[in-house]
C-alpha cells in the first residue's frame, strides 16, 4: 500500500524534534502544559473553556450537537491562526501537527495547510502515540549511559560543578534542571515542578541525544525530586556506575548554601516553615534551637546546624547504601565553590573520566 504523504508515524517524527523544525500542538492550553512533543508551539484549535463546552454537549446531549457546536469555533480559530502565525511562511514550510489521538483537530489544520500549499503533515495516533512511545523507550534510554556521579553532602557545589562540566565540553545531565527542584525539603523554586509526564519527556528527550560512547556526569539524588521521579532503571545505573565524592570545608559549604538560598536569609521565618515537617524526625527540642537561631537572624548558623545534625548524616547514609562504589571513589577536595575552584575541578575530572 502506497503510504499517505500527510502522514507521519510516532517512529519517524527526528526530523520535527531539530531546533529549526515546525511542531505544532493543537491541543487546549491546559493539555499542553500538562506535556507535549519537544520543542512545540501550542495553537488551539478549541481553548480550554470551548474544548469543556463542546465535551459538555458531547457528553449531554450527542456527538452530532457537539460537532456542531464545535465545527464553527474550529474555523474561527484556525483562521486566526493562519492569519496570525503562519501566513507568512514559505511554500516549501513542512510543519507536523499533532492532536490527543490523532483525530478531527489535527486532521482539520493538516488538510487545510495542505489546501493552501504547505506540506503539512498529521502525527498519527497524536500525543498518545508519542507518549506510548516515551514509555517503552525511557527505561533502555536511561541505563545505557556510562554515569559517573556526583557524591556529597548538602553544600558541597555538585550542581554547580556539574554546571562546571558543562562548560568545559563533558557531558552533563541536570536532573534538578528537569525537575525544576534542588531536591531537599527546601529545594523548591518560585516556578512550579513539571509534571511527571513533562518530566518524563524532558528525560527522554535529553538522554536520546547523548553521546552513549562518553560518560555522562549527574549529580547523585534520591529516586524523588520533588514531586516528580526518576526511572528505576537510571536510579539502578547510577548506583551500580561510577562516582566521586566531594570535600568542602564546612564554611564554604555554609556561604554557598546562603548564596543559593538568599530568599531564606532575607526570610529566616519562611525557612522555618519550610522545616516544621522536620519535627517528627528530629524532635521538638532541636526545631526549637533551629528557631532560636531563626529569632536571631544567625542565618549561617542555622544552616550550618541544619546541615551537620539533619542533612549530613542523612545524606552520607543513603548515598552509601545506594552507591556501591564509593568506598572506592575518588575523593575531589574543594577549598572553596569560587568559579576558580570549579572550573579547575570540572576539567581534571573530564580529564581523568573523558580523555578523549
Amino acid at each position: 500500500m502506497r503510504a499517505r504523504p500527510d502522514v507521519v508515524g510516532v517512529d519517524a517524527i527526528e526530523r520535527w524534534l531539530a531546533p529549526d523544525a515546525s511542531l505544532i500542538d493543537v491541543r487546549s492550553e491546559r493539555e499542553f502544559a500538562e506535556d507535549h512533543l519537544p520543542g512545540a508551539r501550542n495553537h488551539p484549535v478549541l481553548h480550554d473553556d470551548e474544548r469543556e463546552r463542546v465535551g459538555t454537549v458531547d457528553r449531554q446531549q450527542s456527538p452530532f450537537e457537539a460537532r456542531r457546536l464545535g465545527a464553527p469555533i474550529v474555523v474561527r480559530n484556525i483562521a486566526t491562526m493562519i492569519e496570525q502565525h503562519f501566513a507568512s511562511q514559505p511554500r516549501g514550510w513542512s510543519p507536523l501537527v499533532y492532536c490527543w489521538r490523532g483525530g478531527k483537530r489535527s486532521g482539520t489544520l493538516t488538510w487545510l495547510l495542505r489546501e493552501i500549499g504547505f506540506d503539512a503533515r498529521q502525527l498519527t495516533g497524536g500525543y498518545k502515540a508519542f507518549r506510548a512511545r516515551v514509555n517503552a523507550e525511557l527505561p533502555a534510554f536511561a541505563q545505557r549511559p556510562r554515569y559517573v556521579t556526583l557524591c556529597g553532602c548538602t553544600g558541597t557545589g555538585k550542581t554547580a560543578l556539574l554546571d562546571a562540566l558543562g562548560r568545559v565540553g563533558a557531558q552533563v545531565l541536570d536532573l534538578e534542571g528537569l525537575a525544576n527542584h534542588r531536591g531537599s525539603l527546601l529545594g523548591g523554586r518560585d516556578t512550579p515542578q513539571p509534571s511527571q509526564k513533562r518530566f518524563d519527556t524532558a528525560l527522554w528527550d535529553a538522554l536520546r541525544t547523548l553521546d552513549p560512547t562518553r560518560p555522562v556526569f549527574v549529580e547523585s539524588e534520591s529516586k524523588k525530586i520533588g514531586l516528580v521521579q526518576m526511572p528505576e532503571a537510571m536510579r539502578v545505573a547510577m548506583s551500580a556506575g561510577e562516582c566521586v565524592w566531594l570535600d568542602v570545608p564546612l564554611a564554604a559549604r555554609v556561604a554557598h548554601i546562603a548564596g543559593e538560598y538568599a530568599h531564606f536569609v532575607a526570610d529566616p521565618q519562611a525557612m522555618m516553615a519550610r522545616l516544621q515537617p522536620l519535627k517528627a524526625l528530629r524532635g521538638a527540642r532541636q526545631l526549637q534551637e533551629w528557631q532560636t537561631l531563626a529569632d536571631r537572624g544567625d542565618t549561617d548558623a542555622l544552616f550550618a546546624s541544619l546541615m551537620t545534625t539533619h542533612y549530613d548524616p542523612l545524606y552520607t547514609s543513603a548515598i552509601r547504601r545506594h552507591f556501591t562504589g564509593l568506598t572506592a571513589a575518588p575523593v575531589v577536595a574543594l577549598v572553596d565553590l569560587s568559579a576558580r575552584t570549579l572550573d579547575a575541578a570540572a576539567r581534571a575530572l573530564r580529564d581523568q573520566f573523558d580523555p578523549d
